[in-house]
């Protein structure tokens, strides 16, 4: 089962993640604050983060920027604030997901599932798909691009098969979200799914302010504008 690490310095907060978690057969390891995340980072492999921003010694966008320095590890941000540009800060920094105080922690749980889907699930069936110089290897679940590596985010990479998957097509918000949060879609918003365009587009495009690849149809979705070599 899935090892978790939850950073939340509110113990009763965290005791109750924990009870719940490890009644669904996850492991699990608390810590308090961004030293004690640090250290267990360092000693024990996690499957996914749960991580609150506020945090006694920080905040957790700059832990977020550390780990994902160095690891490729799914992560839910704990907020009290539900302001847009907060949100969109966390997902920008690298965040898959975001759940507003107060929640229930069922809910928490149904998201922690839906992150793992989406990170874990392999296409079996396709072990390449190439468009132009960017090559997306769906075993590996890795991107190049002009041969070189490119950094996604399980999110990210999601949407960029999603796209891939199906060029020259014009995809509907709702079927972009249904593909990458599957049945979790109803959590996220069409800003949350904003984010993720633009900052693929980041990473793939060579100027994101005028696409070749992502384009936008307004008032129906995106479209990959590119043809695609399956193979």
């Amino acid at each position: 089962m899935a090892n978790i690490l939850i950073v939340e310095d509110d113990s009763a907060l965290a005791m109750g993640i924990e009870y719940t978690l490890r009644g669904e057969g996850f492991h699990v390891t608390l810590t308090k604050n961004i030293k004690d995340a640090r250290e267990a980072l360092r000693d024990e492999s996690f499957d996914l983060i749960v991580l609150d921003i506020m945090l006694p010694d920080g905040n957790g966008y700059d832990l977020c920027e550390e780990i994902r320095r160095q690891w490729d590890i799914p992560i839910i941000f704990l907020t009290a604030c539900d302001e847009e540009a907060n949100i969109v800060m966390g997902l920008d920094m690298g965040g898959d997901d975001y759940i507003t105080k107060p929640f229930r922690v069922r809910e928490l749980v149904s998201r922690i599932r839906a992150v793992l889907r989406r990170s874990t699930s392999v296409d079996t069936i396709t072990s390449t798909l190439t468009s132009d110089t960017i090559t997306l290897y769906t075993v590996e679940r890795r991107v190049e691009k002009e041969g070189k590596e490119i950094y996604l985010t399980p999110s990210e990479y999601k949407l960029l098969h999603t796209l891939m998957d199906h060029p020259r097509q014009v995809l509907t918000r709702d079927i972009i979200l249904g593909s990458i949060w599957d049945s979790a879609g109803n959590f996220v918003d069409d800003n949350t799914l904003s984010v993720y365009i633009r900052r693929l587009r980041e990473k793939i495009e060579v100027d994101p302010a005028q696409p070749v690849y992502i384009i936008t149809v307004r008032g129906l979705g995106y479209r990959w504008d590119k043809d695609v070599i399956k193979q």
